[in-house]
């Protein structure tokens, strides 16, 4: 399943998500990864929860992106969330792959029964219209 969390530049997303994070990791019976393209929520998240910046593994773009994701997910079969905050930045996406890119995720979702929550930096109106049942949040 993909949650996304909507919402232009500077209206509280990653508050939100670091919300979203800190409440399941009560009751989590998995892991919890949650990436972000710098450190700088380190001592926001409880320390249960696994931050990897994303900009200290040189991605480029999005399938490199995708590569990443899926080999931190072969490294530990019991991920049961993954967090990315600032989605279309960690992941080099432009308006040109981001329906591309939501499928993917989709996909890896399905196939691993793992929970994505994203925070993407585009109000509701301008998200592609297959992601709209999926916004849990737009701010």
């Amino acid at each position: 399943m993909i949650q996304i969390i909507a919402g232009a530049k500077g209206k509280g997303k990653t508050k939100v998500l670091l919300e979203k994070v800190n409440t399941e990791v009560n009751s989590a019976k998995g892991s919890i990864v949650y990436l972000d393209k710098n450190n700088k929520h380190m001592y926001e998240l409880s320390n249960k929860v696994r931050l990897i910046n994303v900009k200290d593994y040189l991605i480029e773009n999005y399938s490199e992106f995708m590569g990443f994701l899926c080999g931190i997910i072969s490294r530990d079969h019991d991920i049961q969330s993954i967090y990315l905050d600032s989605f279309l930045t960690i992941a080099n996406i432009d308006d040109d792959n981001i329906q591309q890119a939501f499928d993917k995720l989709n996909l890896i979702s399905n196939q691993f029964k793992i929970n994505l929550c994203i925070s993407i930096s585009l109000n509701y109106d301008q998200i592609p219209d297959n992601m709209k049942q999926n916004v849990i949040v737009s701010l």
